[in-house]
């Protein structure tokens, strides 16, 4: 389940605000430990949830930048990441590749993201996630991951950061609902979690 978990994450990495945004219903809080909340919302037309993962890290924007563009090294603090690349770099945005592991019996899922990188007049980042699954050819063994809309915010709070990871995957394929279900929840979390650990060293 951890893995399918991760597809979500990393392909929510790809979202757009605005469209987020429209697409979210009312956000109902689904977890809140470790200084990490974690809250969904139904899509229309949709059977699965998106989600939003809010958590305040004692950090520096420098360090956490480093952390995300760091692609090949996210993997290490992605949920559910198996191997991840940078597909192609212009200026400010970037395209990469995700092999993801699922839980028996899912399919292995990939995606392919682009990511727009926008800084704000506050000292705020925004990483703004899409989905583009034909933009390399799909691999034997694996299900592209169909749609990916989301972003990573981060924002300076004093000597902290607080950091949303907000997404809204559409896995491809057959996804049983247990797993889907426990996956936008696991994905956030253990992701934000990972993230904040590395952070705060």
């Amino acid at each position: 389940m951890g893995s399918l978990h991760r597809i979500a994450v990393l392909c929510g990495l790809t979202v757009v605000l605005a469209t987020s945004a429209a697409q979210a219903e009312e956000w109902k809080v689904a977890k809140n430990e470790d200084g990490i909340k974690i809250s969904l919302s139904e899509v229309p037309g949709s059977n699965y949830k998106a989600y939003q993962g809010v958590a305040l890290m004692k950090t520096s924007m420098a360090k956490l930048r480093a952390l995300q563009e760091d692609v090949a090294g996210a993997c290490a603090w992605i949920h559910e990441c198996k191997v991840q690349k940078l597909l192609k770099k212009d200026g400010d945005q970037s395209w990469t590749y995700t092999q993801f592991n699922t839980p028996w019996p899912v399919t292995a899922r990939d995606s392919v993201l682009h990511i727009t990188t926008t800084e704000g007049a506050d000292g705020s980042l925004t990483r703004t996630l899409e989905g583009v699954p034909t933009y390399v050819p799909e691999e034997k063994g694996f299900v592209r991951v169909t749609q990916v809309q989301g972003f990573w915010k981060l924002v300076p709070k004093g000597d902290q950061v607080e950091v949303t990871y907000q997404v809204h995957t559409e896995p491809g394929g057959s996804v049983p609902a247990m797993v889907a279900n426990k996956f936008v929840v696991d994905a956030p979390f253990q992701t934000l979690k990972a993230l904040k650990e590395r952070a705060e060293k």
